[in-house]
């Protein structure tokens, strides 16, 4: 298993997490064989959204022996009442609901709180004016939460949480038909089959204002919705018109800037095997250059996917890191420090592009690379 800083948090996840709301209505024993994968596979990131009480208290139970080898992303505002689950920004019900979490988890504190489900700029505003934040910000205080997190499906929502400094990781949906989706405040809209009715040509431009912002600003991305709730992988249900492989879903995911790690909402054990077995698939398999390409209702052309189709360089650029910096950069209007320091520490510069265009002929996105190669030794100088 490999691992990645979760931003600027100092924690550690691995690629592959877990998130529960496959252990809905699962036995004990079963939560405990999921952990024990976990453990074996070395998986230590954990989403709890699912408020199902007796999940967590089997998930408590599972963890008495080997709660420090886990990060646990809990949600603050999601409650379970009258036998189902309710989003909250009543401070009574999100106190009462954040401290059973904590009694049935048998811990005292989760190393990142997850402010719920926050799709609409006005519920933002409610949020970061409100209780729910000065809330959240004395259980960071505390311990009892290590950082805060803010779950949403909406990249203007979530770019304003990013913006604002007091979020410190960003759980988000991330594949690549929800990428090409403008921002909308109803979640349903990502997966509505009027919006893949014409064909979708690249990359929403907020979707990656938000993605280079996080990178920026250190802020963490953990990945829901990778394989979008399994329709991706059925031919029949994917809005893209073509079936994609689990391994192509994840990789896509761990390539976009600010990705740590992709919760996966294995259901059975053999589902989470599949996941845990991308880390060691060979390239080939992770590879969605070709099948990007190939998809009947959705076009990248002329948007880098940082692929790495472009290598080998036979001057020895990394093309692909050039290029993302350059878009860090002209997302900003400026060069951050942060991006000048990684770009300086490159072996070699676009301003060694020869122009031979090897790059450009194995793109399968025709990306102008000689293009950005020039824009890049101008911005950064080399």
């Amino acid at each position: 298993m490999r691992y990645r800083e979760l931003g600027r948090t100092g924690l550690k996840v691995s690629e592959i997490g877990m998130g529960c709301e496959g252990f809905v209505e699962k036995s004990w024993d079963q939560v405990k064989a999921f952990i024990d994968l976990m453990k074996e596979s070395g998986i230590n990131c954990i989403d709890l959204y699912a408020p199902n009480p007796d999940m967590r208290s089997y998930l408590g139970k599972a963890m008495r022996e080997c709660r420090d080898q886990f990060v646990l992303q809990a949600h603050l505002c999601t409650i379970w009442k009258n036998g189902q689950y309710k989003r909250t920004r009543d401070l009574k019900e999100v106190k009462e609901g954040f401290q059973d979490q904590l009694k049935r988890l048998e811990t005292d504190h989760v190393e990142i709180g997850m402010i719920h489900y926050v799709d609409s700029l006005s519920d933002w505003e409610q949020v970061v004016n409100g209780d729910v934040m000065k809330y959240a910000l004395e259980l960071k205080s505390s311990g009892a939460v290590g950082c805060i997190g803010m779950s949403s499906h909406n990249p203007e929502a979530a770019l304003a949480a990013v913006n604002s400094g007091l979020v410190d990781v960003l759980m988000f949906s991330v594949n690549p038909c929800y990428d090409l989706q403008p921002a909308s405040e109803d979640v349903e809209e990502l997966w509505a089959e009027k919006n893949y009715e014409k064909p979708l040509v690249n990359m929403d431009p907020k979707r990656q204002a938000l993605y280079e912002t996080c990178q920026r600003m250190g802020v963490g991305i953990t990945v829901m919705k990778a394989f979008g709730g399994g329709d991706l992988l059925s031919e029949k249900l994917s809005p893209a018109g073509k079936a994609l492989t689990p391994y192509q879903c994840i990789h896509y995911a761990l390539t976009r800037p600010a990705v740590a790690s992709v919760m996966t909402g294995a259901r059975t054990l053999e589902e989470l095997k599949i996941s845990i077995a991308y880390e060691n698939a060979p390239d080939s398999e992770k590879d969605y250059a070709a099948a990007f390409a190939a998809l009947p209702k959705i076009s990248w052309k002329g948007h880098c996917m940082y692929c790495g189709h472009c290598a080998p360089c036979p001057q020895g650029i990394d093309v692909a890191s050039v290029t993302k910096f350059l878009n860090l950069s002209l997302a900003q209007g400026e060069v951050p420090e942060t991006v000048r320091e990684h770009y300086a520490a490159l072996e070699h510069t676009a301003r060694e592009c020869a122009g031979c265009k090897a790059c450009e002929q194995r793109c399968p996105f025709e990306v102008p690379v000689m293009e950005n190669m020039k824009k890049a030794a101008e911005l950064f100088g080399r």
